[in-house]
């Protein structure tokens, strides 16, 4: 006769064999595996802030064209919430596509006349026209697109994945993040610096801004006079102190303060080459514009992601200014996409593997440090995303209102 003490003490190993039996891999891989093996390995998301019109770039309905200035019914609205800005609206005429569309590419896909060079490489897109957001105003929208919830706080996408998946080059940030101020209408929307936060991660995990000149990141060079060996010394005896405070109170940010300082040092080296565009061949300012040579345009912006890509940063975020055509549609809305248009596509471009084995060699060093930086790999997904799209009806005499919660588009 077993006590109930044995029987307990027998049957815990069983107990847990056969939990630890449910959580191992089925026969030839986890049954959620995908059935291909995933390629991409870093990200570069062109966020395009604002609520571009996807009605008058890539989601073609000819069918608006016959309901052009026609009262919008009510059956299509279904009681969607508007903004302050349009609520006192008495009227909401339909406005049809205000450019023409052509098919392009081996899938015949629609493309505005607005966006010339996208049109060319539009067979390496994916167009998704099912995104939809609850949010009807700006900030919420962003924020909810950028952390997966309106509420201030959460950690952002790029702060997952530097947490997730770490950095391949350790000299630079698994996450960066670049800001330009779009043409079409200035200035844009607020950004806020929580949007690439890392919320209730550590906070090494946030998304590092570099600015637009001589000195990319604040306070990163040191004063004139100071050593690098100084400068060493002077890490190691903080870090020693750090250490103490750490093993003291076993706060775990403290940690990140030290990793922060030593990254910091690493990125001296590191971020001045990455800004320094001098070994760029011509043919590469002839491929993304002459934008690309004044620090701080979308151009620029977007040859730097290709930079950081190269370096094996782990995710690249661009957030591009000015897509809020309220007004003067025509007029801004073709002066955003001249930002964007050669740009975006030159990335596409220069990012495609051009050799057999998916990969691309280079023929200039790429930084001090990353092994895997001697070729671009065909590894990086390149996402454009939107916070709002832009509905059907008109606002005011001549522009969109961007606050619909059904439209959005994503590439």
């Amino acid at each position: 006769m077993l006590s109930r003490r044995r029987l307990l003490s027998a049957g815990a190993g069983g107990l847990g064999l056969c939990a630890l039996n449910s959580l191992a891999p089925a026969r030839g891989g986890r049954a959620e595996v995908p059935h291909f093996h995933p390629r991409a390995k870093r990200v570069i998301y062109l966020f395009q802030s604002g609520g571009p019109s996807q009605i008058d770039l890539f989601d073609f309905k000819p069918g608006m064209r016959e309901l052009h200035a026609s009262e919008l019914p009510d059956s299509v609205r279904g009681g969607q919430r508007v903004t302050g800005m349009t609520s006192g609206q008495k009227s909401f005429p339909v406005v049809a596509p205000l450019w023409d569309f052509a098919r392009h590419g081996e899938n015949g896909t629609w493309v505005s006349e607005l966006l010339p060079n996208t049109a060319r490489i539009v067979d390496q897109l994916c167009i998704v026209k099912s995104v939809n957001t609850e949010a009807i105003n700006h900030d919420p929208a962003i924020t909810l697109i950028n952390t997966g919830t309106q509420e201030i706080g959460k950690a952002s996408m790029g702060s997952w994945l530097s947490y997730g998946l770490g950095s391949e080059n350790q000299d630079l940030p698994a996450y960066m993040v670049l800001l330009s101020q779009g043409t079409g209408k200035s200035p844009g929307q607020p950004l806020f610096s929580r949007l690439w936060g890392s919320g209730f991660l550590p906070s090494n995990h946030q998304g590092v801004k570099l600015r637009p000149g001589k000195n990319p990141v604040p306070y990163l060079s040191d004063p004139p006079g100071l050593s690098v060996r100084s400068r060493r010394a002077m890490l190691d005896d903080l870090a020693e102190l750090n250490e103490m405070e750490a093993r003291a109170t076993g706060d775990v940010e403290i940690d990140t303060r030290i990793k922060q300082y030593e990254m910091a040092f690493r990125m001296q080296t590191s971020v001045p080459e990455l800004t320094d565009l001098s070994d760029e061949p011509e043919s590469t300012f002839a491929l993304y514009g002459e934008d690309a040579r004044k620090p701080g345009t979308y151009a620029a912006n977007c040859l730097l992601a290709r930079r950081m890509a190269e370096r094996g940063v782990r995710f690249v975020q661009l957030f591009h200014r000015g897509w809020d055509q309220h007004l003067n549609i025509r007029r801004e809305l073709t002066a955003q996409c001249l930002d964007t248009d050669r740009a975006s596509a030159a990335l596409v471009i220069d990012l495609a593997p051009q050799q057999v084995g998916n990969q691309r060699t280079v023929d200039r060093p790429l930084g001090p440090s990353s092994d895997q930086a001697i070729r671009i790999v065909g590894d990086v997904q390149c996402v454009v995303e939107f916070a709002l799209g832009q509905i059907t009806h008109q606002f005011v005499e001549t522009g969109r209102d961007p606050a619909n919660s059904d439209q959005l588009s994503c590439n």
